[in-house]
Order: C-alpha cells, then structure tokens, then sequence
C-alpha cells in the first residue's frame, strides 16, 4: 500500500472520528469513494502497521502513531491550501483537491518552509485551523450555523472546503471566515435565512446542508465585520 494511499485513509478516520472515536467501514467508504470490503482490508493492513485499532462490530480508531500521522498530514494539506491562494493566486474553491495530490509529497524542509513563507499562520483560507508544527491541535470552539438561534449574531470562523459549488456560493453572499452575521429566522424545514455584513443589509437564505458547512462563533456586540478571505 503506498503511503499515499494510507495518509487517505488515516486522515479520513481522523476527521470522521473526531480523532478518537472508532469508524465504521462503511462510513469511511462513503468518505472516500470507495467500497467497504476495500475499506475493511486496508484496516486491516493499517492495523499490522500500528495506525489504527480495529473493533468488532464497531469500526477502528486511531492508535497514537496513526493520529499523529493524521494530524501531520492535514498540516501539510491547510498550508499547502494558504500558499496556493495567498502566492499563486489559486481561488478558494479550487485548492482543496491540488492540496489532496500535494499533501503527501512535501519534506519536512518544505513543511517548515511554506509555513515561514506564510509568516506561520494558524489558519487555512477556509479558516480551518493548521496544526502547529509540533502536531498540537488547537482547542475547537466553533458549531455548525444552524445549530444557533434566531436573533444570534455570529462571526463566520470556518467553511468546509469539500464542495467547490457551495464556497462559491457563498462567497458570491460574502459568508467568508471573519464575517459578522445575524440569523434572521429558522424555518421548520431547515432554511436558515441570515443578515449579513456590518450592517445586515444583505439577507440571505441557506438550506440547511448548506448551512451546516458553516461554522460559527458567537460574536461580541462590538466585534467588526471582517471577512476578507482570499477567494480568488
């Protein structure tokens, strides 16, 4: 198995895991694109190398050597995703696959390179946060969009970055990380319509799997406006 291969496969157990919860075969398969039979003997073989823990009827985590693998590995990709758009003007919504290819062929020289280049920043374009280079994660402390109530005002801190039609629509609706928004109403079936900007001229409205790609902090009443991501 190329080590490319098994940086997929770890880095999809850690993000759907949530770095320690076990996984099931047909949920990594789902994520990948591939089969679950595929799935369950690349655990397998994950498993003899030491990268993850295989449990019956329940899925498999990561063991220590597996997570820090992981957590390198999406190190490598959110600084590889900032270089791309801040230094050869790539657009947001273009930078995720070109940093899947990337992400596994970088040296240790080019990891600390890149990351000195950028001025050693703690956030992707998507606002997703880059490990530091000791591995450490910083705490997370963000909640889907939809999971806040109406009338909260909201800072915008993170954008899943999967889904290239649904970042440019959203920055055509200028939700980037560092904007300030109000949520204007929830429906009962799911749309959240929001208020965006400083001054909440520009409403809104986003259904609800689109929403959830969105992540939020709440804002404090005198925070600014500040959403100037690069996209492109």
């Amino acid at each position: 198995m190329s080590s490319a291969k098994a940086e997929d496969y770890i880095k999809a157990v850690y993000q759907l895991g949530d770095g320690d919860e076990p996984v099931a075969p047909s949920t990594i398969a789902e994520a990948l694109g591939v089969t679950t039979p595929t799935v369950t003997a690349t655990m397998k073989r994950l498993a003899d190398q030491g990268l993850v823990e295989r449990e019956e009827y329940k899925g498999s985590h990561l063991t220590e050597e597996g997570e820090l693998l992981a957590i390198e590995t999406i190190r490598h990709h959110r600084l590889l995703e900032l270089f791309l758009t801040e230094q050869l003007n790539y657009d947001w919504t273009e930078v995720h696959d070109e940093a899947d290819r990337l992400e596994h062929h970088i040296s240790e020289r080019l990891e600390t390179e890149l990351a000195a280049a950028l001025d050693e920043p703690t956030a992707d374009p998507h606002g997703s946060p880059i490990p530091t280079a000791d591995l450490a994660t910083p705490e997370d402390d963000h909640a889907p969009l939809h999971e806040y109530d109406e009338g909260d005002a909201v800072i915008v801190a993170e954008v899943a970055d999967r889904d290239a039609a649904v970042l440019e629509y959203l920055a055509d609706a200028g939700i980037t990380p560092g904007t300030r928004i109000e949520i204007a109403e929830i429906a009962p079936f799911g749309m959240v319509t929001v208020a965006v900007g400083e001054n909440g001229d520009e409403i809104i409205s986003l259904p609800e799997d689109t929403a959830a790609t969105v992540r939020v902090q709440e804002a404090s009443p005198d925070q600014p406006d500040n959403g100037d991501v690069l996209v492109g």
